[in-house]
């Protein structure tokens, strides 16, 4: 029993490791992350690269990041629940 949910717990992680996800914010910044935490994609409309804005973007990039990597963990709690009952799963993910 606890070797297959081993299993399946790391089988669900390597699925969300290839997962990917997007947050983008104001339509200014947009972020891609995969599930590993890896970053994919990091795009910045031109419209925002006025040096006027510099404040703005880097804001909005914090937060998309901050974000997307709030919504990889609630993934891995989500993940980790349903297969072992617990937040913190088995292996320590």
């Amino acid at each position: 029993q606890a070797q297959k949910m081993q299993r399946d717990l790391k089988k669900a992680h390597e699925d969300l490791a290839q997962e990917e996800f997007l947050v983008s914010k104001g339509g200014a910044v947009t972020v891609i992350f995969y599930g590993d935490r890896r970053i994919k994609t990091i795009n910045i409309d031109n419209d925002a690269l006025d040096p006027e804005n510099k404040d703005m973007v880097e804001e909005m990039l914090r937060l998309a990041v901050n974000e997307a990597l709030e919504n990889i963990k609630a993934a891995e709690d989500e993940i980790n629940v349903r297969i072992t009952g617990r937040v913190e799963g088995m292996m320590g993910f």
